[in-house]
């Protein structure tokens, strides 16, 4: 598969996975802390563990994880936050969106054995990064308001735009990516 698709992340992503916290460090410092193969490999892992719930997804373009959509969940109330980035050189091409209404599909519309089963999913981008906010509205999570000055980032207070998408919401805008099982 060489076009653009959604596959588990693994552990031998760690290098693309630096790659994209490298080449946009100041954004992707409220993604984790990543700054070595040793943290990539450790954010992964997090990343993957389902024993606590976890779901990281790569978004794979020309045989390498491009960008990440994960869900860390609250099992016992079926709900997961949900959370997405994609490497600079990919961005504005829609392919974060697809991504993320793919992930979001299958979250919500899968077995609970399967992994999915979530009754909603949950997500919250700064005031000051709409793109982001275009993402989620194309992937299908609906805006359910603001937490004022939720945020502090360089010694400013910044407001988180919330969102949430749950099975019966309508259909995400964004085309879906093949998803491998």
């Amino acid at each position: 598969m060489s076009s653009p698709h959604i596959r588990r992340l693994r552990i031998d992503d760690a290098a693309d996975v630096l790659a994209g916290f490298r080449a946009d460090s100041p954004e992707m410092a409220l993604q984790g802390e990543v700054t070595d193969l040793k943290s990539a490999r450790t954010y992964i892992e997090f990343l993957t563990d389902a024993e606590e719930g976890n779901h990281g997804f790569a978004l794979e373009i020309e045989h390498g994880c491009m960008g990440v959509v994960g869900i860390n969940a609250a099992t016992q109330h079926r709900l997961g936050w949900f959370f997405y980035w994609a490497h600079p050189q990919v961005r504005n091409r829609g392919l974060c969106s697809a991504a993320a209404a793919t992930v979001a599909n299958w979250a919500l519309t899968s077995h609970e054995r399967a992994g999915g089963g979530f009754e909603r999913l949950e997500l919250g981008h700064r005031a000051n990064n709409p793109a982001s906010g275009a993402v989620a509205r194309a992937a299908g999570f609906v805006r359910e308001g603001t937490e004022r000055r939720k945020l502090l980032i360089n010694g400013e207070r910044i407001d988180v735009h919330t969102y949430g998408r749950l099975p019966s919401d309508p259909p995400p805008q964004s085309p879906l990516l093949p998803m491998e099982s």
